[in-house]
């Protein structure tokens, strides 16, 4: 889920961008809540757009507790989970068939994959917690085949940026989103369980969808289909519920991007 990295943020000491401290929560949340997003939204998204094909080989990098994993390896995939956080990995290998190969490690430094190995890959809501994502993005093109495929899904940089976006009305009858600023890269603290433990945080990285163009296309990635996902939640009747739920449909949640593996030379 994020760089096991020990870091300072305004002179208090970062214990880790990883969710490996909450991963008990994490699992619960992500097999027993109803409605979540990754349920919901973007696992079904993510499978249309995958077109998984059996025995091909896909690496679910920072795959979390297995939750992804998990459903590729339904579909008929030979899956290959990867997350900084050994206890997000031990939920994953007691919750997952054991067809799944889990194994810790960073996102940047997939070492123990040969070159060209992998059809396709997925970074499913990891990136705005990654600091060196122009590593890991090399780390992908070096594994992926020759037009392999890069799938990932981030928070929408557009809409949804950390300490700087929020909500507003006009009234009863519109709700609007507010940018503070947008190309300005930053990192914040953010909690990773709201409304208990305030000092359970990581960092989010906000940067702008030039940032992620950029880096993709210089290791030989370029984005061939985008897509914007909305919530899929609708408000109980009341003044405001039609608003709301206009706002829902109209400014997108995350940003989808599908890169294909042309090397870093631009050629294959």
């Amino acid at each position: 889920m994020g760089r096991d990295l020990e870091r300072r943020f305004r002179g208090k000491r970062l214990k880790s961008t990883s969710w490996g401290h909450v991963a008990d929560w994490y699992h619960e949340m992500l097999e027993t809540q109803p409605g979540t997003y990754q349920k919901e939204v973007i696992l079904p998204n993510l499978l249309r757009l995958l077109a998984i094909k059996e025995g091909e080989t896909i690496l679910d990098l920072a795959c979390g507790q297995g939750f992804f994993a998990r459903e590729f390896w339904k579909q008929g995939a030979r899956v290959i989970g990867v997350d900084i956080s050994k206890e997000l990995i031990a939920l994953a290998r007691e919750n997952s068939p054991k067809g799944i190969e889990f194994r810790v490690g960073p996102a940047d430094d997939l070492g123990f994959l040969k070159d060209g190995s992998v059809d396709k890959i997925t970074v499913v809501l990891a990136l705005q917690n990654i600091e060196n994502v122009h590593d890991v993005f090399t780390e992908c093109s070096r594994v992926l085949v020759p037009r392999g495929r890069l799938f990932v899904v981030i928070n929408h940089p557009a809409f949804r940026i950390p300490k700087a976006s929020s909500w507003g009305w006009e009234g009863h009858r519109v709700q609007y989103r507010r940018i503070d600023r947008y190309l300005t890269e930053s990192k914040v603290k953010i909690q990773m369980h709201p409304g208990d433990d305030p000092d359970e945080y990581t960092l989010s990285y906000h940067r702008p969808l030039q940032f992620y163009f950029k880096h993709l296309s210089k290791n030989g990635l370029y984005v061939g289909r985008v897509e914007e996902w909305i919530s899929n939640r609708v408000s109980q009747p009341g003044p405001r519920a039609a608003a709301e739920n206009l706002a829902r449909r109209e400014i997108p949640l995350f940003l989808f991007m599908e890169a294909v593996n042309f090397g870093p030379d631009g050629r294959t």
